[in-house]
């Protein structure tokens, strides 16, 4: 397909990758985003070989290194803070790290920027309110009154996509797992140099973000989805703490001290076992598979869309085939993270086998290894 005009709705991770993928293949590319800020929030994220693999294709690497801390390995801990397991991950590029710890805020601005210098057009303040696909193009009118007519139009919009209830509005809706994860940011320590993750009940992470920062993820159990005041965020992450037994864990604990840098979030997934597109409107990332963060490959899984949508739209002759191929080539993939994920939530929760962490790490380390 050559001398399409894409629409892109969404301007997170999926969407932006999805506009530097497509721009590569020569397509013209408009992205909107309804936060007219196009802010996120300013805790971090683990990405993995397969997205550094993926960051190179996309010819952004060395600028996405640079923005985090590179490491080439994941330790796990029991309760106690005792070292079980020391797994070295799978270099996909040679002379790069195997993983990359890296803030929100850091990793938004390198897709940001690259997007807008790869000759995206990016609106702010603007989500598409009508989707007419006459079968020939897409006409959309947008929020501002404005309207404009598109080849494909690609719903990169999140785990409550717009895009999705439009084009099929009895698909499956995002659920609640039943637990929810907490992040809070620290000076990084120099013994954290990987994902230190700790197993049981309460799972919990640390993740380097740079020489100076680094994260930590907290998984709780949360009966019936409550809401807490921000007013009280800080000290309800440290109740959530106080009966964890490692020390280093406990030191932590007690320096979570301000409402306004915890980021909590209810844990939910969704993964659309029919199709994925109707007509001229396709869906990418957590759209059509939110998972659970962890094997944190939700942000993995939608920039590997991005890419494998671009390749089949450039290779394919009409969208249709286009659409189907890209589905084929995610599907399964997709689906192992979404229900792996959520295996260890439910683990994690006593809704079913308590799952271990270092075998559940290594058997993703080598699916994601495997080509897209």
């Amino acid at each position: 397909m050559e001398h399409q005009k894409v629409l892109i709705i969404g301007g997170g991770i999926g969407g932006l990758t999805s506009a530097i993928a497509l721009r590569r293949k020569g397509f013209a590319v408009e992205v909107i985003e309804r936060d007219p800020t196009w802010s996120v929030y300013g805790v971090g994220i683990i990405q993995q070989g397969n997205v550094i693999r993926a960051m190179a294709q996309l010819g952004l690497i060395d600028d996405y290194i640079e923005a985090g801390f590179g490491f080439d390995h994941v330790e796990i801990f029991i309760p106690t803070g005792q070292s079980v397991a020391k797994i070295p991950t799978p270099k996909l590029v040679p002379e790069y790290a195997s993983n990359v710890g890296i803030g929100r805020r850091a990793l938004h601005k390198v897709l940001g920027d690259r997007t807008i210098e790869a000759g995206a057009n990016v609106r702010l303040g603007l989500t598409a309110e009508i989707l007419d696909d006459d079968g020939a193009g897409v006409s959309v009118t947008f929020s501002d009154g404005s309207s404009d007519r598109y080849d494909i139009v690609i719903g990169a919009d999140g785990l409550y996509s717009q895009t999705r209830e439009t084009i099929f509005p009895e698909a499956s809706r995002p659920e609640f797992t039943g637990q929810s994860v907490w992040r809070y940011n620290f000076p990084r320590p120099q013994d954290v140099t990987g994902l230190h993750a700790y197993e049981g009940k309460t799972g919990i992470g640390l993740v380097p973000l740079s020489d100076a920062l680094m994260y930590m993820y907290v998984t709780t159990p949360e009966p019936g989805n409550p809401w807490y005041a921000k007013e009280t965020l800080a000290s309800s992450m440290r109740v959530k703490l106080a009966d964890v037994p490692s020390p280093k864990i406990a030191e932590l604990a007690s320096s979570i001290t301000e409402d306004a840098e915890v980021v909590y979030k209810p844990l939910e997934w969704v993964f659309l076992e029919g199709p994925w597109h109707n007509g001229r409107i396709v869906l990418l990332g957590d759209a059509v598979h939110a998972t659970t963060p962890h094997l944190g490959q939700g942000a993995g899984m939608a920039i590997e869309d991005s890419l494998v949508l671009a390749e089949e739209l450039a290779a394919a002759a009409d969208c249709e085939s286009a659409f189907t191929a890209y589905r084929a080539r995610r599907f399964d993939r997709c689906k192992y993270i979404v229900d792996a994920s959520k295996a260890i939530c439910f683990g994690q929760l006593g809704k079913g086998p308590l799952i271990d962490n270092a075998t559940a790490t290594r058997e993703m380390f080598m699916k994601v290894a495997e080509p897209i």
